[in-house]
């Protein structure tokens, strides 16, 4: 049984969804316009990073670890029926978070070591209070969520030390976009066919997603041993042959989700819209893997299709739940996640065809940006103010 709730602060320390996420969209629209002008020369960095890692490292490490803390503060209590972490906590988490942003952008002067030393902290800070939440709550099962958030804050290490010792980061760029994609296709594949499942028992639809079984198990494990010999070796044939496996696989998991089945609620076809960038960008590392592509299309596809398409996909479900909305993407939140898309494939597209070049580069880049201004128009006024009179069951939009 759950505690009662006596909070009576601020709204956007209320929960730890609506201060993360709104971080993350507003600095999600802020750092690609940055990193295009640091790209065209027309801004330049301070910091102890090239601009290159910069940037892989602020969309990872700085965007993707908001989201992570913001749902998993969210979902941690629906596990375990405590109260959710709120208040000067959650504000000094967020400040955490700030100023990690601060010191890699180079604002504040510091040196390598002393870059890295302020970074790690929110990564390190969230694992610790999911971890003391969890087991407080004796919800014992859900301990393997530790796992990639541990791991997530050990590839930023690894991202700096490489920084320290080569000057750039490889591996660490990798790993870290690796292990937002294990998170994705582990809650990912719980949360996307239980919401199609429960749409369509309500439409009273006889064929159903197909529940997780043995498939599922082999699926994902074939897809970590192609992301780890991504993260190792990112041409090869081992990493070529694991990733097409992986592909084909995904897109036979994503099939028994049952998504097309989906079309009238563009709110849940983003989430398979959003998964289905998975096999893509596997596809897209076999190409570069096996010598006819890019080395780094996998990178953006993943990022940018997957990591992206996912994150504000979810964000703007959960935001809507908690904060009493009905479920419904309308046509500024349809059009945001369609942007996105085409993010996605413009930067694709300038990876597969080099003649399309910066032109390419810069549409994402817009493509990008303007989906976010949207996102932020209208959810922003969600995330920072009062819960709506809710008109959903709650059941039916926890994370």
């Amino acid at each position: 049984m759950k505690m009662r709730d006596n909070f009576h602060g601020s709204a956007l320390f209320s929960h730890g969804f609506r201060p993360f996420f709104l971080a993350a969209i507003l600095f999600g629209l802020c750092v690609v316009p940055i990193w295009w002008l640091v790209l065209q020369g027309s801004l330049s960095l301070n910091g102890v990073l090239v601009p290159t890692d910069w940037h892989s490292h602020e969309m990872i490490y700085g965007y993707g670890s908001a989201v992570v803390a913001g749902f998993l503060f969210t979902a941690v209590p629906n596990w375990t029926g405590r109260l959710p972490i709120r208040g000067w906590p959650l504000a000094m988490l967020l400040a955490l978070w700030i100023v990690g942003r601060v010191a890699v952008a180079g604002l504040i002067g510091l040196g390598p070591l002393g870059v890295a030393f302020l970074d790690q902290a929110f990564l390190l800070a969230v694992a610790a209070m999911i971890a003391r939440e969890i087991v407080a709550g004796k919800n014992w099962k859900n301990l393997k969520v530790l796992g990639p958030v541990t791991l997530l804050w050990i590839s930023n290490l690894v991202f700096h030390i490489e920084v320290a010792t080569n000057g750039v980061a490889d591996i660490g760029r990798r790993l870290g976009i690796a292990l937002l994609v294990i998170l994705i296709i582990l809650i990912g594949g719980r949360i996307v066919p239980s919401f199609t499942r429960n749409w369509l028992v309500r439409r009273g639809a006889t064929r159903l997603p197909v529940p997780f079984n043995r498939f599922d198990g082999v699926t994902m494990m074939i897809s970590f041993a192609a992301l780890l010999a991504w993260v190792l070796t990112p041409v090869g044939l081992a990493s070529g042959a694991l990733s097409i496996l992986a592909a084909i696989l995904q897109v036979l998991r994503l099939r028994r989700w049952r998504g097309m089945s989906t079309w009238r609620s563009p709110l849940l076809l983003m989430l398979h819209i959003a998964y289905f960038f998975i096999p893509v960008s596997f596809i897209g590392v076999a190409t570069g893997a096996l010598g006819t592509g890019s080395t780094t299309i996998g990178s953006h596809l993943f990022g940018i299709g997957a990591i992206g398409g996912m994150t504000i996909a979810v964000m703007m479900r959960a935001t809507m739940g908690h904060t009493g909305r009905d479920l419904m993407a309308g046509k500024t939140l349809t059009l945001a996640f369609s942007l996105l898309v085409s993010a996605a494939l413009f930067r694709g597209a300038a990876e597969w065809f080099p003649a399309l070049g910066q032109e390419s580069i810069g549409l994402a880049a817009a493509a990008w940006t303007v989906a976010f201004a949207l996102l932020a128009w209208r959810i922003a006024p969600w995330l920072a103010g009062p819960k709506a009179l809710r008109r959903v069951p709650e059941a039916a939009v926890r994370t």
